[in-house]
């Protein structure tokens, strides 16, 4: 009996040690989207953000060896965020297009974090910056993932087979980025949700869609 009380309590310790460290892992995640949104993914100092969360610089390469270990992170959490959204809402074109407006809701709330994405966006085109591949292939199976809830309206009859899927894709993910990019730019005085929920509105009725 002995034996196994001291098993159990050397695994609560684990557990312990786990959740501790998973909380730790998360509070420099955010952390560390804070700066990339303040000062770019190329300018901010990992230093920084060690002393953000109250680390040393050696504290937090514990848990993220590079600044680069730290970027893939971030996007892995962020690819899992977005998987989900597209699960939940694929299956039907209006769901989906009521969906987008639903994920501006919530992003109207989080502006550091839309910052963060929206810069490091931009900064994965030059070139050698190691989110470059990761930011194509989001956008690639963004569009693949958005038209292909087209076509199945199209096959299902639900709305015109003339209407090019890709290019409504494109045109979706082009509205967002710039509804986004305006918001961004003034958040006190653009309605990027209400700029988004009309564009959406206004596409539904165009495809005979219920509004």
């Amino acid at each position: 009996m002995a034996e196994l009380s001291e098993q159990q309590t050397g695994e609560e310790k684990r557990r312990r040690r786990s959740r501790k460290g998973e909380t730790r892992r998360a509070e420099i995640l955010t952390a560390a989207m804070r700066r990339f949104a303040e000062d770019g993914y190329q300018n901010a100092a990992i230093g920084d953000i060690a002393r953000d969360v109250g680390l040393s610089l050696p504290g937090l390469l514990h848990h993220f060896p590079t600044k680069v270990d730290l970027l893939l992170a971030i996007l892995a959490q962020r690819d899992l965020e977005s998987a989900d959204f597209i699960e939940h809402y694929r299956p039907d074109l209006s769901g989906l297009l009521k969906g987008m407006v639903a994920i501006f809701r919530r992003n109207a709330d989080m502006i550091e974090v839309v910052r963060a994405f929206a810069i490091l966006n931009a900064e994965s085109l030059m070139k050698d910056h190691p989110a470059k591949a990761w930011f194509l292939a989001r956008a690639t199976q963004m569009q693949n993932d958005i038209a292909a809830t087209f076509e199945r309206a199209i096959a299902d009859g639900a709305i015109d087979a003339r209407i090019d899927s890709r290019a409504m894709a494109a045109e979706l993910i082009a509205v967002m980025d710039g509804l986004q990019m305006l918001w961004l730019r003034d958040p006190d005085r653009f309605d990027m949700v209400g700029g988004l929920e009309a564009y959406v509105g206004r596409l539904l009725t165009s495809l005979s869609l219920e509004g």
